[in-house]
């Protein structure tokens, strides 16, 4: 598999000259195609900044990023909204559904905004809804359905128009225990089943040990990375939460 994205050198500044604060401090990496990674760190270390930058919802002060070799940091206004619908996906931890909406018509919009053909929407958002078991409910809207479904939901739109990229902010953060459960066993399949690749924010080490690599910030640079390799979830967890103890926080950081 080749990288699909590239980080190098980014720096992120907010304020001014008499005030400046650094967000994010030469942050340099790679992500194959096909790769499932957490990106992991107290609040304030950088996580959804760097994010942000990944985006294109935020521009980095210095430094590049690369996706599929094109360099997103200087692709100019006019271009950025189709540039982030032809190539990533976003899952969010409010959903972000619209509520006059039915849950078919939230994934169908994001295709019908990329001028996909008709005939061939109602196949793909029926596919799509048997692979993360939402088929039942596709018509109904977003308040007739529980938390996890939404998400399911949300999902499904992030991965509905085949993007490069999927940009994942703290997918399980609004969610109890079993609804993230099941989201995260479904973002792990459609990782194995689809070669999606997937960039996942999280503070929460259970959520980080569904990845099969981790960056941890600190301070707006990366600390350390560790990889889950041949690892079972439950041994890449203990090594998730060592890697949290070195960075100086306890369990309470990461719930």
């Amino acid at each position: 598999m080749e990288d699909i994205l590239k980080i190098c050198n980014i720096e992120k500044y907010y304020g001014n000259s008499g005030s400046l604060t650094k967000a994010l401090s030469d942050v340099s990496f790679q992500v194959r195609e096909g790769e499932f990674i957490g990106i992991m760190g107290a609040s304030g270390s950088g996580k959804t900044t760097l994010l942000n930058c990944i985006s294109t919802i935020d521009t980095v002060s210095a430094g590049h990023i690369f996706l599929d070799g094109r360099d997103v940091t200087e692709i100019g206004e006019r271009d950025i909204a189709r540039f982030r619908r032809e190539n990533l996906g976003f899952i969010f931890q409010e959903f972000n559904l619209l509520d006059t909406l039915t849950i078919r018509e939230n994934i169908t919009l994001a295709l019908t905004i990329n001028r996909v053909p008709a005939g061939e929407i109602d196949g793909r958002v029926e596919k799509m809804a048997d692979k993360l078991h939402i088929r039942d409910i596709l018509d109904k809207y977003p308040y007739q359905v529980s938390g996890g479904q939404k998400q399911r939901c949300a999902c499904a739109r992030a991965m509905i128009n085949r993007p490069r990229l999927i940009l994942a902010d703290e997918p399980t953060g609004a969610l109890d225990s079993h609804s993230s459960r099941m989201l995260l066993d479904t973002m792990r399949d459609l990782n194995e089943s689809l070669s999606a690749t997937i960039l996942m924010v999280t503070h929460d080490a259970f959520t980080a040990s569904y990845a099969g690599r981790i960056l941890f910030l600190k301070d707006g640079r990366i600390f350390t990375e560790i990889l889950r390799g041949n690892d079972s979830r439950r041994r890449f967890f203990g090594k998730i939460l060592d890697v949290v103890t070195m960075l100086g926080g306890d369990l309470a950081d990461v719930r």
